[in-house]
């Protein structure tokens, strides 16, 4: 895992080494281990088309020898590269290509790209089986290639001018430059409180953009265009060996799904570094960790996290039951809010952008400490957004049945009966009443608005009212539904695999993967999600929506297909999920923070926010009437990030 940068010019201005340098460091603990600069020889004439120079921080992971130092380069120096990543199949394409002539310098596996390049252009991307951010500079071209995997585990952003192309794999690489304004981009904004964090190509900076997870981004003669070079096939009738009958298919779906999935996870074992694994005591982590227990000669270290005194979020249980029934070597690690409060400054810091997804914080603590004994960790991310794993699924398929009840019920009586409900995540029963009454205020006729109105968490009126006047004309306050829709509508299917193609494209890169990638290589930890290995994800689209969620059970095809690695108590147990207990905090030990960021001279003298609406929402979060603490978390963490790069 590293951090990359670089900027290309068209305009005749030199490109600096020491700003170079600059980005490298904002970029260190992406990768402690090494830095390198790369300022091309056309550079040293003024006279030169194209002005171009790479950086580079390294974390040692494959060849940990001087070999590996990066920016890397053909032996002509013609074709030079920056990668931040792993390409978990460069031994076979290695081997293919020594068999052509080619000479290799290291044994890394991102020298492998160079050659591949080399033979096959950037059609190369195409063979590359892994998770990467890279840039190819071809000298002879005068071409730059920024490529991104794809599903997105990996970041890079860049910023385009006309003139100027500057990229890295954080904002903050490319504010090094202090010819970058830094202005809102207020769409953007709106995307926030609506998902609350903001999906690519946007980012919160008007100037600056994502590549967006399965794309190239190609830079010649003065002009940039982002080409897709992966998405996911619809087509079911391709699936080879898949029997007629449909009494077999769950026969076929388990045996091939279970020989991906081993395969995926020894490819991602591969390391000349200690690894473990994260354990939260889900289905996903647990069959992650069997099957490393099964392909390892020695115990498996584990890691997982709980809270002090909440046992509502606490799951260390289940988590030392599976590591009990793997034998691995196992660490546990209890939080309490003096644990989170002293975590903040890392975590909001990290922030190049507002995101508020508050696991974000556990995340890190758990990073942090497996960093303490291993450099690499493999998690289940990617299984929920492949197999049905979230409660917004189970509202789909109950969305038939409650459709049908009169209208005079569903008005009438249903929705006054669900305002009167507690509301709160701070108990298991009113949390499971929050939970019906997202369902209920959730039903529409169409599905793009049901799982719209499932994911958003500002309502559109809501967010109207929240913004200032003055700045309501430059926000349509329609775009974050228009991104549902328009996924929606290019996956034809049923409607649990069309849910499942947005969360892939939408929530998974701009939510998980993004929490997962900061806080992980905040504290120099690689972590590798054997689930999105890309045949991984074609053959789950593949299956039909049935067999994923059936009936109301969640993952059925994956829980069948483990079920004999997992231990029996998890075999029907219900998702929880990884969250932060923040709406108990916020009206106790971590108010100090409503009173900081959210105080009516703060909010007035930003002048974005109206105050009396964020007020409101506080005094009924303090009184226990309405849980606003994710919109109310959503509005300090933006708060953070505007005093940061704005005051």
């Amino acid at each position: 895992m590293c951090g990359i940068c670089g900027k290309l010019s068209y305009g005749g201005v030199q490109v600096d080494e020491t700003l170079l340098r600059k980005m490298c460091r904002s970029l260190f603990y992406r990768g402690p281990d090494d830095e390198g600069v790369f300022v091309s020889s056309n550079s040293k004439s003024q006279n030169s088309k194209v002005q171009v120079g790479l950086g580079h921080t390294r974390l040692s992971v494959i060849d940990l020898s001087d070999a590996g130092h990066q920016p890397m380069c053909n032996e002509e120096k013609t074709i030079w590269l920056v990668c931040n990543g792993e390409i978990y199949n460069f031994e076979e394409i290695r081997t293919e290509l020594k068999e052509k002539g080619h000479r290799f310098r290291s044994n890394t596996d991102s020298e492998v790209i160079i050659h591949l390049y080399e033979e096959e252009g950037i059609d190369c991307l195409k063979r590359l089986n892994g998770m990467f951010a890279f840039c190819i500079w071809d000298e002879r071209l005068q071409k730059l290639w920024l490529c991104r995997d794809r599903l997105g585990i990996k970041p890079l952003v860049y910023y385009w001018d006309g003139e100027t192309l500057i990229f890295s794999s954080e904002i903050k690489g490319i504010l090094c430059d202090s010819n970058v304004r830094k202005e809102i981009d207020w769409t953007a904004l709106d995307l926030y409180l609506t998902f609350n964090y903001i999906p690519a190509p946007k980012t919160i900076f008007e100037n600056i953009r994502k590549l967006e997870p399965g794309y190239y981004l190609l830079a010649e003669r003065k002009t940039v265009v982002t080409r897709k070079y992966w998405d996911i096939d619809t087509d079911i009738t391709h699936l080879q060996g898949k029997p007629d009958r449909s009494s077999d298919q769950i026969g076929f779906y388990k045996e091939r799904l279970y020989e991906l999935m081993e395969n995926s996870v020894q490819k991602r074992m591969i390391s000349d570094v200690q690894l473990g694994a994260f354990l939260s005591g889900g289905i996903d982590s647990s069959i992650i960790v069997g099957l490393m227990a099964r392909n390892s000669e020695r115990p498996v270290k584990t890691f997982s996290i709980g809270y002090k005194d909440m046992p509502l979020f606490d799951e260390t249980k289940y988590a030392r039951e599976v590591a009990t029934f793997n034998k691995t070597e196992h660490y546990e690690f209890k939080l309490n809010y003096k644990d989170i409060l002293d975590s903040f400054p890392d975590v909001l810091e990290t922030l190049d952008e507002p995101f508020a997804d508050s696991s974000a914080v556990p995340t890190y603590i758990v990073s942090r400490e497996t960093k303490r004994h291993v450099t690499v960790a493999l998690a289940g991310d990617g299984a929920d957004e492949l197999f049905a794993g979230y409660r917004m699924y189970q509202g789909e398929y109950m969305a038939k049945y409650y459709s049908v009840l009169p209208r005079i019920i569903k008005e009438k009586i249903i929705g006054p009966f669900t305002n009167f409900l507690p509301d709160s995540r701070d108990r298991k029963y009113s949390e499971y009443m929050r939970r019906f009454k997202k369902f209920t205020k959730g039903m529409s006729v169409s599905l793009a608005e049901r799982f719209y109105g499932w994911q958003e968490i500002f309502p559109f009126n809501t967010r109207r009212q929240l913004i200032k006047k003055h700045l309501r004309d430059k926000i349509s306050f329609q775009t974050g539904q228009e991104i549902i829709s328009q996924k929606l509508d290019k996956f034809t299917g049923d409607n649990i695999n069309r849910m499942l193609y947005v969360d892939v494209k939408n929530s998974l890169p701009g939510d998980m993967l993004t929490k997962v990638d900061l806080m992980s290589m905040r504290n120099s930890l690689e972590v590798r999600a054997p689930f999105l290995d890309h045949e991984i994800v074609e053959f789950a689209f593949k299956m039909e929506g049935e067999v994923k969620l059936k009936g109301l059970k969640r993952k059925y095809i994956l829980i069948e297909t483990f079920k004999n690695i997992l231990p029996p108590m998890l075999h029907n147990r219900a998702k929880w999920g990884f969250e932060m207990p923040i709406g108990a905090w916020l009206k106790n030990e971590l108010k100090f923070l409503i009173d900081e960021f959210l105080s009516k001279d703060v909010i007035n003298k930003q002048n974005i926010f109206e105050y009396e609406v964020i007020d409101c929402m506080i005094k009924k979060h303090l009184s226990n009437k309405v849980d606003y603490s994710w919109h109310l978390w959503n509005l300090i963490v933006f708060q953070h990030w505007f005093k940061r790069y704005f005051q």
